[in-house]
């Protein structure tokens, strides 16, 4: 049996004509304060309160900032505003990992050349017998005579 895959998930139900719910509650509410002050105060009093409160619920109805809406931004500017800026790293309490017991194929002794008593013998007798290089100086002086 094959099911319908829902599409267009994360596009809101238009309810109230072209307005979502969302929308249709902040226009309500933002409208309705202004009213209230228009009819409880002098009518400069009432611009001065409730057009502001009525403009904030058309850009929360209708203002979206990189297609997402403006509620997202004004509660992430009030979290950052209340929330503590200062964060102390605090170590973990409790049981360590335990850790897996060594592999022997990955063993670096393994791979290491076994180095032999002759091996060792031969290699400190090239090293005295042969001479160090020779620098500019000592050449120079070999050629002109002179000698340390």
């Amino acid at each position: 049996m094959q099911y319908q895959v829902p599409q267009f998930i994360e596009v809101e139900d238009k309810i109230f004509g072209p307005l979502t719910a969302t929308q249709f509650i902040y226009i309500v509410g933002g409208v309705g304060f202004a009213v209230a002050m228009w009819l409880m105060l002098p009518l400069w009093a009432a611009v001065l309160v409730g057009g502001p409160v009525a403009g904030l619920g058309l850009a929360l109805a209708f203002y979206k900032i990189h297609d997402r809406p403006l509620v997202v931004f004004l509660e992430a500017g009030f979290n950052f505003l209340v929330r503590s800026k200062l964060y102390l790293w605090q170590k973990q309490t409790g049981k360590a990992p335990a850790q897996s017991a060594p592999d022997r194929d990955n063993d670096p002794a393994k791979f290491a050349p076994a180095a032999t008593s002759n091996k060792i013998k031969d290699l400190a007798w090239s090293l005295d017998v042969h001479d160090l290089p020779r620098s500019k100086d000592d050449q120079f002086l070999d050629q002109s005579g002179f000698s340390r």
